[in-house]
């Protein structure tokens, strides 16, 4: 299993309806997840820089490293890039994060 965990940025006001929108996820989004060996996800937000951090389990990183290509994805992408930073594509701006530490 590998860790996964990246950050992404909320555009400033925007942590109710984020936490709202998450609060509400699609079930078949969820199952696509989870199709491509995705568990344990978590996002944290900085509310001072408005900062979102995530971390995610990968049974299969190959599987989950084919999401950006699903029809779902970029649905719920398109849905939340009115309160993200975002590429042109609509995914939003994702930079890997180093992990330096970990206790089990």
């Amino acid at each position: 299993m590998k860790r996964f965990a990246f950050k992404m940025k909320l555009k400033p006001g925007f942590a109710v309806e984020y936490q709202k929108r998450h609060d509400e996820i699609w079930p078949g989004l969820v199952q696509r997840l989870r199709d491509a060996g995705i568990s344990n996800y978590t996002i944290y937000l900085d509310a001072e820089t408005n900062a979102l951090f995530a971390i995610q389990y990968q049974s299969t990183p190959a599987a989950a490293a084919e999401l950006p290509s699903d029809s779902m994805v970029k649905k719920w992408w398109l849905y939340m890039s009115d309160i993200m930073e975002t590429n042109a594509d609509k995914s939003p701006i994702s930079t890997p994060l180093v992990e330096v530490f970990h206790l089990d």
